[in-house]
């Protein structure tokens, strides 16, 4: 236990910060796979948005210390990856030969 006074609010600050970054990360993650769930059905007008939104909060959660900024990097990536390959796999079928 804590017993001088700037440890006793030190371990206040600690626990207000792990229960944002546990709801923001948490949200990131529910988002994602929303994202994905779009992904799979293939719909693409709306996994764009999905997009949109989950970069949002992943530039949010890294610009903060509830993520670190290259981790948000790495998913944005590979998140944009996936939206990619399903647009092409879209265009390439809806493109006569």
């Amino acid at each position: 236990m804590a017993h001088s006074l700037s440890a006793k609010k030190r371990v206040r600050q600690n626990v207000r910060r792990k229960t944002l970054n546990r709801s923001r990360k948490s949200q990131v993650k529910t988002q994602i796979k929303h994202l994905e769930a779009t992904l799979s059905e293939g719909n693409v007008a709306t996994a764009q948005e999905q997009f949109r939104a989950v970069v949002r909060k992943l530039d949010k959660a890294g610009t903060t210390s509830t993520m670190h900024k290259k981790t948000a990097a790495r998913k944005k990536s590979r998140l944009a990856k996936k939206l990619n390959a399903l647009q092409a796999k879209q265009g390439a079928g809806s493109q006569p030969k």
